[in-house]
């Protein structure tokens, strides 16, 4: 990667959600440097990576139904046969899980894996346990949703993490979704499980960084020519 790729991938739109948040950065900052100019160089700090945080690139989207996406960027932090939370009424059977876990300096904008069509939506309140543990997935604060897709339904459950204190869902149950479209993000610090359908097989491995709507985390049949992609 030159030096163009690497600021452009760095100076990149922030998502509206995180103006406030940046400004709230900005004022405290001020109003600590009116009392020690040190703490307002800490606080601008932090601010930028506030600025950061919220950050949200535009991703090369595979468009191919038979691949299942990272939802977001992160680490994959579990792959197994798991039962799915009973909330999504997806069954009793396990399912391929997929997680995906997201530190405080990862891109936090949550996508589609698949195409389809949001058919469920559910909330649970929780705990705030460390989201890498697995545990997370059934004791955490969460919010899932389904997607009915080619394949099936996909189950997609935003996790709140240890900082995590917020879920955001921009989504409704009925709405299109096209794969790598944007439907949320969490702050601050959190992880995604995506539940894949019968007969998907997994092409990652725990500890493997994921960039969302660009990932392949599973796959439908074998493999095919190449795959057309769009910017998203």
């Amino acid at each position: 990667m030159n030096l163009f790729d690497t600021i452009r991938n760095t100076l990149v739109p922030i998502h509206k959600e995180g103006y406030v948040f940046v400004a709230i950065f900005f004022i405290v900052s001020l109003i600590l440097g009116y009392f020690a100019e040190p703490l307002f160089w800490i606080g601008l700090v932090l601010t930028l990576w506030c600025a950061y945080f919220f950050r949200d690139p535009e991703r090369v989207v595979p468009q191919d139904d038979d691949l299942i996406l990272s939802p977001a960027d992160g680490r994959i932090s579990h792959v197994a046969m798991v039962v799915p939370p009973p909330e999504l009424e997806l069954g009793l059977e396990p399912m391929l899980r997929i997680s995906v876990f997201m530190n405080v300096f990862d891109c936090h904008i949550n996508r589609s894996p698949v195409r389809g069509q949001v058919t469920r939506i559910e909330y649970r309140a929780g705990q705030f346990v460390n989201a890498e543990l697995d545990k997370a997935s059934s004791d955490n604060e969460r919010n899932g949703l389904v997607i009915e897709s080619r394949h099936g339904r996909v189950g997609v459950v935003q996790i709140a993490g240890l900082v995590a204190r917020r879920i955001v869902c921009w989504v409704k149950p009925t709405e299109p979704l096209n794969a790598g479209e944007r439907f949320g993000l969490i702050r601050f610090g959190s992880r995604l499980d995506v539940f894949v359908p019968h007969g998907g097989e997994p092409r990652v491995s725990v500890g493997q960084l994921a960039i969302g709507g660009e990932t392949v985390l599973a796959e439908f049949g074998a493999a095919k020519g190449p795959t057309v992609s769009r910017r998203s």
